[in-house]
């Protein structure tokens, strides 16, 4: 696999929180942006990757340099600014094979290279979206091309506007070389509005929709997003591994921390407080595959500390049910312990809630596995006889 990577962006509209370098290395918990890039290309095969640089490019030049990479790179290097398409043609005259994956330096979507398919020149990766205004919408009509596994013809590129539902351009093109044609194309033109607005009116373009978490640091409120969000998506990743390689027949969650993000000294008292951790949607269809029996146990002393009350949990449990569901898991057994002291037998990392659990359904505690964020999760997997795997920056899985 080929890859380029448009790292040559100023960044204009993120200088008032990151300033002199490149937007491309601006940090994410403390270490560049691209380095998350790049460690998402590197689970798969990707043999060859060309930058496409300009402003600040000895910063990104001095990154890559510094590092050890598991595939080759070039820099494809702008003396003078050519816009977005001159950057992706100057750059396709460093890769070697037919077929090449384009990425924005600055955009976060983690789809699976490995299925993408090239329909035509350009095949442009599509990420649904609901109520979103700082994206222009894609205008799609079905394609009826199934042996391509594209199913939409792109036929429009709309102005940003607020948007019910609908798809935006993700930012990322796979493009086969033997059937894109720049030549005749100015030193300096853009590619979204001098290649695939006209392939789009054509109806030459195709999109690819794909449900994977997407995130562009292009604005400060969603650079501090990431902060937290790039770091927790490849923490699901790294546990999701180790939970899809358990032998375990029944899986047991927390739920704070695993499905939805952890409010430090507070509590998810509604659904607007609810916030999916990035990727564990489209994890847990593959956990639902595989094991017999998904069990939720998790603590919520903020019902009896009068926080929020029954009701108030039992909406939010509804409302996850709900998504979950539509995204294709599922969670056969919802158990809660909203007692306040620390000696109530139910209350995790006391085995109360296990007990129940076997109880209720078939489980043998060595068929077990735990996934947890804390050390009370870890504290009652052991409790309980389970095998435990921590979600968190390093996610570490420990025998029982």
């Amino acid at each position: 696999m080929e890859v380029i990577i448009l790292a040559g962006g100023q960044g204009t509209r993120l200088r008032s929180v990151v300033q002199d370098i490149p937007k491309c290395l601006a940090p994410v918990a403390g270490r560049p942006f691209l380095g998350y890039m790049l460690d998402y290309l590197s689970a798969y095969p990707v043999d060859h990757v060309v930058f496409s640089v300009g402003y600040l490019k000895k910063q990104v030049m001095s990154y890559v340099q510094a590092h050890s990479w598991p595939f080759s790179y070039d820099f494809a290097v702008e003396d003078t600014p050519l816009g977005t398409g001159g950057g992706i043609r100057l750059a396709l005259e460093k890769c070697h094979g037919e077929r090449v994956f384009v990425f924005n330096g600055d955009t976060f979507f983690p789809l699976p290279l490995d299925a993408v398919p090239f329909a035509g020149p350009v095949t442009v990766a599509l990420k649904p979206m609901k109520a979103f205004s700082r994206y222009g919408a894609v205008t799609v009509i079905p394609s009826g091309r199934s042996e391509s596994r594209v199913s939409h013809t792109i036929t429009a590129f709309r102005e940003k506007a607020y948007c019910e539902e609908g798809f935006i351009n993700a930012g990322v093109y796979a493009i086969d070389r033997t059937k894109l044609h720049l030549e005749a194309l100015p030193a300096r033109f853009s590619f979204e509005k001098d290649v695939l607005e006209p392939m789009a009116a054509a109806r030459e373009l195709q999109g690819w929709p794909v449900e994977s978490y997407f995130i562009d640091i292009g604005i400060p409120e969603d650079y501090d997003k990431a902060q937290w969000e790039i770091p927790a998506w490849f923490a699901v990743q790294k546990a999701s591994a180790q939970v899809l390689s358990s032998k375990a027949e029944a899986l047991f969650l927390d739920r704070d921390g695993v499905l939805n993000r952890l409010l430090e000294g507070s509590y998810v008292k509604s659904w607007a407080d609810w916030q999916w951790m990035p990727g564990i949607l489209e994890e847990l269809p593959k956990w639902a595959v595989k094991f017999k029996h998904i069990v939720l146990v998790t603590n919520q002393r903020g019902v009896g500390k009068g926080l929020m009350t029954d009701a108030d949990l039992a909406r939010i449990h509804a409302r996850m049910m709900q998504e979950l569901l539509e995204a294709g898991g599922k969670i056969d057994l919802i158990l809660t312990c909203t007692a306040v002291s620390d000696d109530d037998p139910r209350r995790k990392p006391n085995p109360g809630m296990f007990r129940e659990a076997c109880a209720l359904l078939p489980l043998a505690p060595q068929r077990c596995v735990m996934v947890g964020d804390s050390d009370s999760d870890a504290a009652f997997a052991r409790n309980c006889g389970m095998a435990f795997i921590r979600l968190g920056p390093e996610a570490v899985s420990l025998d029982s």
